[in-house]
């Protein structure tokens, strides 16, 4: 059974730093797309960051310079360090495992919260 724990979220103020992790279980991580989404009140989920199986890595507009995702086979683990937030940025930011297609598993998430 596939399990995606999120960790790391909290309450910081604007232009603060936070980072996430994401432990994976239950799946062979390094073949895996690992992505990052995040659910804020009232708006659609947004896909922030995607780091894939060879490396490669890609962000939203909306966090590219200031958030970055990575990740440790060894640990079966993905991060994302976020610089620089926002008030725009609270949200819950959930893991989510996938292929170039679709994600298969999901998180639960975990809330950020950024005060002005």
């Amino acid at each position: 059974q596939v399990h995606l724990v999120e960790s790391g979220g909290g309450l910081v103020q604007a232009g603060g730093s936070l980072r996430l992790s994401c432990a994976a279980s239950g799946l062979t991580f390094s073949t895996y797309v690992m992505a990052w989404f995040r659910q804020a009140p009232g708006k659609q989920r947004e896909r922030v960051a995607v780091t894939r199986s060879i490396g490669t890595t890609s962000y939203a507009d909306s966090v590219k310079g200031r958030f970055t995702i990575s990740r440790d086979n060894a640990k079966n683990t993905v991060y994302l360090q976020m610089n620089s937030l926002n008030p725009e940025d609270t949200a819950v930011y959930i893991c989510a495992a996938g292929d170039i297609l679709r994600y298969d598993y999901w998180g639960q998430g975990t809330q950020v919260t950024v005060s002005a």
